[in-house]
């Protein structure tokens, strides 16, 4: 299957410039997708993206991974109500080496391969640009009519905001970037998200202008969900691909609670499997929805692929301590980094060790040092009618005494009350 045919049954096409599917089609050719270096890590917002790269190479074409040094230092003002906070070269860097470390986990950067994926920064080409150059061989072949038609100008000059000559010029930087890609790594096209679209059709203007060549430009649908939030945000803020800001089992967690209106989308767009196991999986979806067969094929094929199996079979244990019948010692196993993902979203509660040193009596330790129960009398009936455990075992008695001993890796309890309501206490 092409390229474009597998975006197409996959359902990311949006736009495809005339002629790009017939280049595509020639044989093996070398395009780009831009990443905007804000952090040094990706998130699941720009897995569409990644995975547009994906296929790209598997179907025998050279992808290029753009980080922007440069235009990074400016921000780009699509859909963007306010101009960003500049970042330094130091910042830069960090993040520029991060999202590198991250690209490799999805695309073989191998150089002996003739499409072996290549990652660029464009400061490495504008560093020594001066105004007066740019503005004299660059700025004179795109007019400010054609700048000031572009959607992404127009929705922040009518806005309260306005917009800097900073932001102004990005569509005239990132460009330059197609244009000299174009020229020097025979990029002949320049992909990404739908909102991208008139940066991408400034940067084959250029190549028109000033070469009298062509370059061509594909976009894929911005992903929305069904009940109209914004994909890859949650109550805690964005789902990242680095485990240090998002744990493996929190990001298990966000693609195992896709709607079942959404994860028809999404399994086609963010895993690799081919058409026919993901139609069976259709079927056997809409034969017993309460099995969730979607959210679990399509948990277990981007968890695995973006934190290895390792971390699956532990987000799964995670899931099946929490919700099934999984004991307390699996928590021994986990780091306290990996403990404070699974809980998190649980309330959490920190005490003093020394509390523990002699014993705490279990009353106090739930309704005095922490919030677990409003009241050491509300306490006492839930632990006298068995609802009430520590660490997966039923409090013995209300005057029962907790210690250092009974911590999780010297450091936590873990409380239940009732079967489903967790609680965690940190003592440090």
């Amino acid at each position: 299957m092409s390229f474009v045919e597998e975006l197409r049954w996959r359902g990311m096409l949006h736009d495809i410039m005339p002629g790009t599917e017939d280049l595509l089609n020639k044989g093996m050719a070398s395009g780009y997708i831009g990443f905007d270096p804000t952090a040094d890590s990706l998130h699941v917002g720009h897995l569409t993206q990644i995975m547009t790269l994906i296929h790209f190479q598997q179907a025998g074409h050279k992808p290029y991974a753009l980080v922007g040094g440069a235009t990074g230092m400016v921000g780009d003002p699509s859909h963007k109500s306010q101009e960003r906070n500049l970042l330094s070269e130091d910042a830069l860097q960090r993040n520029l080496d991060g999202i590198k470390k991250q690209l490799e986990k999805f695309l073989d950067f191998g150089a002996d391969a003739a499409n072996g994926a290549r990652m660029v920064n464009n400061y490495d080409w504008f560093k020594e640009f001066s105004f007066l150059g740019f503005i004299r061989d660059v700025g004179k072949h795109i007019t400010v009519n054609y700048m000031m038609a572009k959607d992404s100008v127009k929705n922040r000059l009518t806005g309260d905001t306005g917009m800097s000559f900073t932001e102004f010029s990005y569509q005239l930087l990132q460009g330059y970037d197609f244009y000299y890609l174009w020229k020097h790594e025979n990029c002949a096209i320049q992909m990404g998200g739908s909102d991208q679209w008139g940066n991408i059709v400034t940067g084959t203007e250029l190549i028109r202008r000033m070469e009298g060549g062509e370059g061509f430009a594909l976009t894929t649908q911005l992903i929305k969900k069904a009940d109209g939030t914004k994909f890859g945000k949650t109550e805690s803020g964005a789902v990242w691909l680095d485990p240090e800001r998002t744990s493996p089992y929190q990001f298990y967690q966000f693609w195992l609670n896709a709607s079942d209106d959404d994860v028809k989308k999404f399994i086609r767009i963010f895993t690799l499997l081919d058409r026919q196991t993901i139609e069976a999986l259709e079927a056997e979806h809409e034969a017993a929805p309460h099995q969730r067969a979607l959210q679990k094929a399509l948990a277990k094929d981007i968890t695995t692929r973006v934190h290895g199996e390792a971390a699956y079979n532990k987000a799964i244990q995670s899931s099946e301590f929490l919700f099934g019948n999984t004991g307390i010692e699996f928590l021994n196993e986990l780091t306290d980094a990996e403990i404070k993902g699974i809980f998190e979203g649980v309330p959490n509660y920190t005490i003093n060790k020394t509390y523990l040193q002699e014993g705490i009596n279990v009353q106090d330790l739930l309704a005095v040092q922490t919030s677990v129960f409003p009241s050491k009398g509300e306490a006492k009936k839930m632990i006298q009618g068995g609802g009430a455990a520590i660490n997966k075992a039923k409090i013995a008695a209300p005057d029962a005494l907790y210690t250092i001993e009974n911590l999780i890796n010297d450091k936590f309890l873990v409380v239940q009350k009732g079967k489903k309501n967790y609680f965690l206490i940190v003592a440090e």
